[in-house]
């Protein structure tokens, strides 16, 4: 390698500082990875007011400066800060960001576009860093490839910038009045720019935007990837991404495998190996406990973790939540979302106390003890871009049920009764009773086969879900973009004289 490729990864959120969502994991765990495997990777993210004081008092001034946001000239601060041996810049407006919450403003429109802008106005500001490469991430960077190309290009510095785009949830988009185009983003006079942002009449799209602008573009699962581009999971965008398919890769997520390690999570209430068990079924006893359940081990836990709205496929589970009560099982969901389904379980824990429990919260500990206590999780998602509840289960020991679309059918190995086989239970149609009859299969191995149950947790706590395989493949990415980066120097031929 000449020298490490630069990278600057753009995003709204990353642990610790701000986290709503999967997002957030990806960004404070991916860039430490790939700092490791050789590249020069800074993250640039908003200062959030709920940043916690601790950070902020290590963070140093490192410029300010005005910038034209349509007809306003608006003040920019960045802020930086190192944590585990990687390099953060804050982008600092107290108007735009000095708020309770990341997003969900009536000016999230504005909001975002500040950030966008700032992500590439900074660059020239930044005295030891030269930017190779800009890794931007979901709706809420993705103006900064199109501001990169129509107001940049050419300034020196700028020109040699390659762009990379990662959807994480296509879901969310960022759509906006057509007003934006003229009020806050000034291309409404460029009708190629304008063309590629409207999606109708009336609306803009950022997303769409960079799924055009943008050199290459991924996703956070191979079998995501290939989801997008059908009618069905484009949400609108498959025609471009049928069309761009030559530059689109599928790349499956990672976890902090130090943080999710049930050997020394200090969130659990004991501590197991894949080789000393018995910790796993003290942390179901305690949960049981925790939770208002019938504290009994030989009743096999399902559990449920993460937000609860459509997309997780809680429809299937209204449909049969009688039946699957029918089986001697507990459930347990932790989590937070849209009122009908919080409602739901709040009457489902009512209806059978002692056997369900409903935790309608955010717990990040809690959430620990439920992957860890217990013996099956329940991901029957409409779709699911990657998914990382089904990987942290299984590095807990927790056997995932899942429905085969996107991360969760290429990280779960459904059983397979004849070989022994699988890391967990799947099933493929979107239909609830396909998948109560996956519940019925997992809970019957765990009465009738315990032998063959415990060797799919061995073999499900033997996957390696790390972060290392997906740098790998997102530096293939950057080798593409940069391929010079990476060819090696000749060496200089060096002469000798012969003595006489």
């Amino acid at each position: 390698m000449r020298r490490k490729p630069r990278v600057l990864f753009a995003t709204s959120e990353a642990v610790p500082f701000m986290k709503t969502g999967g997002l957030g994991d990806v960004a404070g765990s991916l860039p430490k990875e790939l700092k490791q495997s050789g590249v020069e990777v800074r993250v640039i993210m908003p200062k959030y007011k709920k940043i916690d004081e601790k950070y902020t008092k290590r963070m140093k001034h490192v410029c300010d400066f005005y910038m034209p946001l349509g007809w306003r000239n608006v003040y920019c601060g960045i802020e930086k800060l190192t944590h585990k041996g990687v390099v953060y810049y804050f982008v600092d407006n107290e108007y735009y960001f000095g708020r309770d919450n990341a997003y969900g403003y009536f000016d999230d429109g504005e909001r975002i576009a500040f950030f966008s802008k700032a992500i590439v106005e900074c660059l020239q500001y930044l005295p030891d860093f030269k930017c190779d490469i800009l890794h931007c991430n979901d709706w809420h960077t993705a103006l900064s490839t199109v501001f990169l190309r129509e107001f940049y290009n050419g300034m020196e510095g700028y020109s040699n910038i390659k762009t990379i785009f990662t959807v994480h949830n296509l879901k969310f988009q960022g759509q906006m009045s057509d007003s934006v185009l003229s009020d806050i983003l000034a291309l409404d006079y460029n009708k190629a720019a304008a063309d590629q942002l409207r999606t109708d009449g009336a609306s803009v799209n950022f997303m769409k935007g960079a799924l055009c602008y943008s050199d290459l573009l991924s996703t956070v699962s191979e079998t995501y990837a290939e989801e997008i581009q059908t009618d069905f999971f484009g949400e609108n965008m498959q025609d471009i991404y049928r069309r761009r398919k030559d530059v689109l890769y599928g790349i499956m997520n990672g976890i902090d495998q130090d943080e999710y390690d049930p050997s020394k999570s200090k969130a659990l209430k004991a501590h197991f190996t894949i080789d000393d068990m018995e910790g796993k079924r003290k942390c179901k006893e305690e949960l049981q406990k925790e939770l208002g359940l019938e504290v009994n081990d030989s009743i096999p836990l399902i559990t449920m973790c993460g937000r609860l709205t459509q997309q997780k496929g809680l429809d299937l589970v209204k449909h049969v939540f009688g039946e699957i009560m029918d089986l001697p099982v507990q459930f347990a969901v932790l989590g937070t979302g849209d009122r009908e389904y919080e409602d739901m379980f709040r009457s489902f824990a009512e209806r059978y106390p002692g056997k369900v429990a409903a935790c309608l919260t955010f717990n990040e500990p809690l959430s620990h003890r439920l992957y860890a206590g217990g013996d099956m999780l329940l991901m029957p998602s409409l779709f699911e871009p990657c998914g990382l509840s089904q990987m942290i289960a299984m590095r807990y020991g927790t056997l995932p049920i899942v429905r085969e679309t996107g991360g969760l059918k290429d990280s779960v190995i459904p059983y397979n009764k004849y070989t022994g086989e699988g890391t967990g239970f799947s099933f493929a149609n979107y239909n609830a009773h396909e998948m109560l009859f996956t519940i019925q299969k997992a809970v019957k191995l765990y009465y009738e086969d315990r032998t063959s149950f415990d060797r799919l947790i061995k073999q499900a706590m033997s996957c390696d879900f790390s972060w290392k395989a997906a740098a790998e493949k997102y530096i293939e990415m950057y080798k593409r973009l940069h391929p010079e980066l990476w060819q090696q120097e000749k060496p200089k031929k060096t002469t000798t004289k012969k003595g006489r």
